[in-house]
Order: structure tokens, then C-alpha cells, then sequence
């Protein structure tokens, strides 16, 4: 399976009202390993980045001036995009900012290019309710190192989405708790522990205990004016 995370920086809040993307960050994951491809480009938005933009993402107007239109580099784009999960922190903000820069290109929208687009805010929020679920928040609650995010840069975030992804879908699958599928914090292969040759010890209970649990039972089965369920179920030999 071909993934690919995905940021964007911006001069504004909203693509509707004519701002434009000044950064992407693209990094690709393939059966969950990162392949090492990844696009980064700067672009020359033809307008003014709203000052609030720029102190959330440090890139301003002069830094901007040199690079490339978006128009430049949208078959790239494209092609990097095409026929991948596009995984995407808050994606309704990105998708909305890429489509409106691919139709004025005459290009198709991403969903029309994504084999799907994954929402990882929609997916924290499922799993973490009625907490902070921003890309900081996520790293700390996770473990994703992100001390050395002093700005918001599409590449570094699209990095660091990545890591949370993973962290956020992974199965315990190994003894090796840092472990992410199987991937040690160096970057090798961790170990996986076969435990199908242990045999765990069965601790019989006492008379005692029995007794107690007969007691505890027999009180459910009052307490519920005997529509206990195991009452009808016929023992196990």
C-alpha cells in the first residue's frame, strides 16, 4: 500500500478568498516503511502572506519573491499525489487550498487522483474525545519527538504526521513496547518474540475462593431477580 503524508503552508485562512499555497510537503510510505521520496517545494503565492500566516510558518513575502508559481510544479505534484492514500492532518483545509491551485490549472480535484484521503484529525478526535488533537498535542501524547519544530514547515510536519500515524494505527504485535511494527527507535528491525512454545501455569482456586465466588454469584443472581444468564447455561465438562 502507497502512502503519502502531506502539508501545506499558506498565506491565509481561506482558499475561497484567493490565498495560496507558499510550501507542500510530501512524504512517501510504502506497506508502512518510509521509502525515503519526498517532495519539498517553496512557491511564489502572487500575493501578500497575511502577517498572522507568517508568524505561524516564518515564511515571508521577501523570503517568497524568488520561487516558482504553483503552476510550475503542479504535474509533479499530480504525479507524486496520483494513485496513493493521501494522509492529511485536518485534510478539509489542504484539500480545499490544492484544489483550488489544481483547477486553476485545469486539473482534476484530489479525490479524483488519491485512491482515498485519510483524515488523521477526524481519527484523533475519534479516538482521543474531548482533548487537544493538533499535531503537537498528538506528538506529546504519543511520543513523536517534536522539539526541533520551532515553525510550522510543510515538509517537517508532513514528517512528523507520519510518525503519529503509524503510532496511532500500530497493533502490539511484539515484547519490544517502542516498537513501531516492528521498527526499533535507531531504525532496526526489532525482535519479535514467539510465545507459542510457553506454556502459561493454570493457578487452581482454593475451597475457599470457590466459596467466595459461589456467594458473590448467588448475590448477582438476587440482585437481579434471577436473570443471571449463566444460570441457564448448561456446565462445561
Amino acid at each position: 500500500m502507497r502512502q503519502v503524508f502531506l502539508d501545506t503552508e499558506t498565506t491565509g485562512l481561506d482558499a475561497a478568498a484567493g490565498d495560496r499555497i507558499v510550501e507542500i510537503g510530501c512524504i512517501e510510505m510504502v506497506s508502512r516503511r518510509l521509502t525515503g521520496r519526498h517532495l519539498h517545494r517553496y512557491f511564489n503565492p502572487e500575493r501578500a502572506v497575511h502577517p498572522d500566516a507568517a508568524r505561524v510558518h516564518g515564511l515571508g513575502d521577501d523570503f517568497l519573491a524568488d520561487k516558482p508559481r504553483f503552476a510550475e510544479h503542479a504535474a509533479e505534484v499530480l504525479e507524486f499525489l496520483r494513485d496513493a492514500e493521501v494522509v492529511i492532518h485536518n485534510a478539509a483545509f489542504d484539500t480545499g487550498f490544492l484544489d483550488a491551485e489544481f483547477a486553476r490549472q485545469g486539473h482534476p480535484p484530489l479525490r479524483a487522483l488519491a485512491t482515498r484521503v485519510t483524515d488523521t484529525l477526524a481519527m484523533a478526535r475519534s479516538m482521543f474525545p474531548g482533548k487537544s488533537n493538533s499535531l503537537d498535542a498528538l506528538c506529546r501524547r504519543l511520543e513523536v519527538d517534536n522539539s526541533h519544530r520551532s515553525f510550522h514547515g510543510a515538509l517537517l510536519d508532513a514528517g512528523l504526521l507520519a510518525e503519529v500515524y503509524v503510532r496511532m494505527t500500530r497493533g502490539q504485535d511484539t515484547l519490544v513496547i517502542d516498537a513501531a511494527d516492528g521498527v526499533g527507535a535507531d531504525g532496526s528491525a526489532a525482535a519479535r518474540v514467539d510465545l507459542s512454545a510457553y506454556r502459561l501455569p493454570v493457578i487452581e482456586p482454593s475451597a475457599e475462593e470457590l466459596a467466595a465466588h459461589e456467594a458473590w454469584l448467588q448475590d448477582l443472581d438476587k440482585a437481579s431477580g434471577g436473570k443471571t444468564v449463566w444460570r441457564t447455561l448448561a456446565p462445561v465438562a
